[in-house]
């Protein structure tokens, strides 16, 4: 079973729990995975910037952290996932997309983080990409979002 967990910022507004747990069981189950547990916590610029000067000695804003809390040779997947809802809405505005579709992007970004995809090379970056529009399309974001 993958079970879901989020906290959020007060002065945020994050996804519904429906919404992250309709993408993350897309996600694992599109790699075979079927038992998990992720929390996501969703936060300013300042948290996230935060953990990655602290973590990852890097001193800049980021928009999604993922720490994967077992080993990566374990048949389930437990993680935390750190998002920042500031930076997700400037990407959107940026990148000429809605913000309900970076927002979903960023949660795929950070499930696959935890199952050990990087994007450090720009072929990682490319690879990355190409699973997170895959999964875009297979979860069908936009209904997601529909009050």
């Amino acid at each position: 079973m993958i079970r879901v967990s989020s906290d959020c910022d007060p002065s945020l507004d994050m996804p519904s729990k429906s919404v992250l747990e309709t993408i993350v069981t897309g996600v694992l189950n599109g790699k075979s995975i079927d038992d998990g547990e992720i929390s996501f916590i969703f936060g300013t610029d300042e948290l996230l910037a935060e953990l990655k000067k602290k973590y990852f000695h890097k001193d800049q804003f980021t928009d999604v952290i993922a720490f994967r809390l077992n080993g990566y040779n374990k048949p389930d997947v437990e993680g935390e996932i750190y998002i920042s809802l500031p930076r997700a809405q400037n990407n959107a505005e940026v990148f000429n997309e809605p913000y309900e579709k970076e927002v979903s992007r960023l949660i795929i970004h950070g499930c696959l983080h935890l199952l050990g995809f990087n994007d450090e090379s720009k072929k990682e970056k490319k690879e990355m990409r190409n699973m997170e529009n895959d999964l875009l399309n297979q979860i069908s974001w936009k209904t997601l979002f529909k009050k």
